[in-house]
């Protein structure tokens, strides 16, 4: 029964304080909680915290630094994402260029991660967070794109088992309850999809070796933008795409922890991803922990993903491409690709520390610096002169993330 009540609590304050989660990798978080952050967003091999294991493998339940007792994490992400776009509409007749910031405010996303003993082989967890979206807005701003607003948020309520088979190997699987809103400036168009994440570890001497797998997941955003501007609203499906990831961990000693994790995700399937042509996806990810004294640990990390947005030089503006069945003219399409969603961020690198107060209580903290990119594209030109219809966007990101972890 108690743990039905935590479960239940953790649900509402997550979807109470749900909020937009900008993009890193693509539009996924690198990391969930200030440990995998402030590493670079590993954990796939040796989580430190319960929202570590349960983001990135719930097999790792039966290894972590609770074990064999329980653990409760709460945190907070403060994201501060700084985005600017540019675009040249000269090329048509009557049209003009500019540019300007995106006004987006900063915003905070929570994670919560519990992880308990059923027996002495089986673990049950929980986590709850925001694990994916991003968005832009530039309504009343200085550039010729309408009042262009997007938002996509995505947070994650799942339910984890997780089973020691051996000493050193175990098994886990998590319930992945994903609820989605996206508003394209008429308000949202929320759904709920339903699916699994299936995960494995092995301890072998000082090295840990992990697998997950995490299906995808679809809804469907009816009523959310008029794409082809007939005057009805056309409805959306979104997929979270499919996602393996695989990590090795090395703990030579005491004090200090490597771990490298890459990760395949494949945009290039995943409906709506598909549409606006995104690349699949490889993230490579380094992070070490260095424990300073047994109470005080210092945490580096970097993360690489090649930009998944591919870059259409030399469209068409006068044709259209199809979205779904639905007809959208190419600068439009182009427009809503490269300024109303530019997740292009590449480079991360991260920092954090951790503190125990203390045998039961810690506190961690994190920074991440995604540094900036831009990405630009222009049509063919257009007769008689030959000029061109010109887009282009730049995105940087800052985060700080704070968690709190009982141990019980």
């Amino acid at each position: 029964m108690r743990i039905f009540t935590i479960v239940i609590a953790i649900f509402t304050i997550i979807a109470m304080s749900a909020g937009l989660s900008m993009a890193t990798n693509g539009d996924n978080l690198i990391g969930v909680g200030p440990t995998s952050r402030a590493m670079g967003g590993v954990g796939v091999a040796a989580p430190q915290d319960s929202i570590s294991a349960i983001f990135a493998n719930p097999a790792a339940m039966c290894f972590g630094a609770y074990c064999p007792g329980s653990e409760a994490t709460f945190a907070g992400t403060y994201f501060d994402p700084t985005v600017d776009g540019k675009v040249d509409y000269t090329a048509l007749p009557g049209f003009p260029k500019g540019d300007a910031d995106s006004q987006m405010d900063p915003f905070v996303v929570p994670a919560i991660g519990i992880s308990t003993p059923l027996t002495s082989r089986l673990r049950f967890g929980v986590g709850a967070y925001g694990v994916s979206g991003m968005g832009v807005n530039y309504k009343e701003e200085d550039i010729p794109v309408g009042d262009l607003y997007t938002k996509l948020e995505v947070m994650k309520f799942a339910p984890n088992l997780a089973y020691l088979i051996t000493n050193d190997f175990s098994v886990g699987a998590s319930l992945n309850i994903s609820y989605q809103n996206l508003d394209l400036g008429s308000g949202g168009a929320h759904g709920y999809a339903y699916g699994a994440q299936l995960g494995a570890l092995y301890r072998f001497n000082m090295f840990n070796f992990g697998v997950s797998y995490t299906m995808a997941q679809k809804v469907t955003h009816e009523d959310v933008f008029d794409f082809d501007q007939d005057g009805d609203f056309d409805d959306l499906d979104l997929e979270a795409p499919q996602t393996m990831a695989f990590g090795v961990s090395a703990e030579p000693n005491d004090s200090l922890l490597v771990e490298v994790n890459t990760k395949w995700i494949n945009w290039s399937d995943a409906e709506g991803y598909e549409d606006f042509d995104w690349d699949d996806q490889w993230v490579f990810a380094v992070g070490a922990q260095y424990k300073v004294t047994q109470d005080f640990s210092l945490r580096i990390g970097y993360n690489y993903g090649k930009n998944p947005v591919n870059e259409h030089k030399g469209f068409n503006p006068l044709d259209s491409t199809n979205v779904q069945g639905t007809d959208v003219n190419n600068v439009n399409y182009e427009t809503f690709r490269i300024i109303g969603f530019p997740a292009i961020i590449e480079h991360h690198l991260t920092l954090g520390a951790g503190y125990k107060f203390t045998d039961k209580m810690a506190v961690n903290i994190s920074y991440m610096h995604g540094f900036e990119e831009t990405i630009k594209e222009d049509s063919e030109g257009i007769p008689p002169a030959g000029e061109k219809v010109k887009l282009e966007s730049s995105l940087k990101e800052d985060s700080v993330s704070v968690g709190f972890t009982v141990q019980f």
